[in-house]
């Protein structure tokens, strides 16, 4: 719990500086998760729930930078995303 309200308050008090790199981090993960999940050949439909996923919780971080949620909000969404993509990675490697 420390770690996390350490990240927090470094994120809060660099938020200006953060966003860009945050924004730019989570779609590269969110891209490379896209990428290994199309890369599977099976033809069933947890490719494309997992893809799905992946598609939303990356857009929904984007979304709530862009709707300026509250810092606390936004900062949960960048670590769902974050721990779901890297998820998905592990998953289709």
């Amino acid at each position: 719990m420390k770690l996390y309200t350490n990240l927090f308050t470094d994120f809060k008090n660099l938020y200006m500086a953060y966003l860009p790199l945050s924004i730019i981090l989570q779609s590269c993960i969110g891209s490379i998760a896209a990428m290994l999940i199309l890369r599977t050949s099976t033809p069933e439909y947890f490719p494309f729930t997992q893809l799905t996923a992946c598609v939303i919780i990356t857009m929904l971080y984007n979304a709530a930078i862009l709707a300026q949620l509250n810092l606390k909000l936004i900062f949960n969404t960048l670590l769902l995303s974050l721990v779901i993509n890297i998820l998905l990675i592990v998953i289709n490697l």
